[in-house]
């Protein structure tokens, strides 16, 4: 243990409590206090040559699939936020 645990810990293990199955259904597997990372999936895709060398030398010494996704996320959550403000852009054009 590091010590800066405030928990005890029994040695008897007849005071552990009992499992059902449900408990072992919601049950999460963890590795120290950090959640599971989330796995990516692997996936085809097929690119016009120019994009694909062009993620290339934008991506540098790292992976331009790396680049790829980071790319492909900034692209989803700008349009949350470009249909959040149209939404919010008419209410008030709505109420004027």
């Amino acid at each position: 243990m590091n010590g800066n645990t405030t928990l005890q810990a029994s040695d008897d293990l007849d005071e552990a409590p009992v499992w059902s199955p449900e408990d072992f259904a919601q049950a999460v597997h963890r590795v120290g206090l950090h959640p599971p990372a989330m796995k990516k999936q692997k996936i085809n895709i097929t690119l016009d040559p120019d994009v694909v060398a062009w993620f290339k030398q934008q991506a540098g010494g790292r992976g331009y699939q790396t680049l790829i996704n980071a790319t492909l996320r900034e692209a989803m959550q700008q349009k949350t936020i470009e249909e959040t403000l149209r939404r919010v852009i008419r209410e008030e054009l709505h109420l004027a």
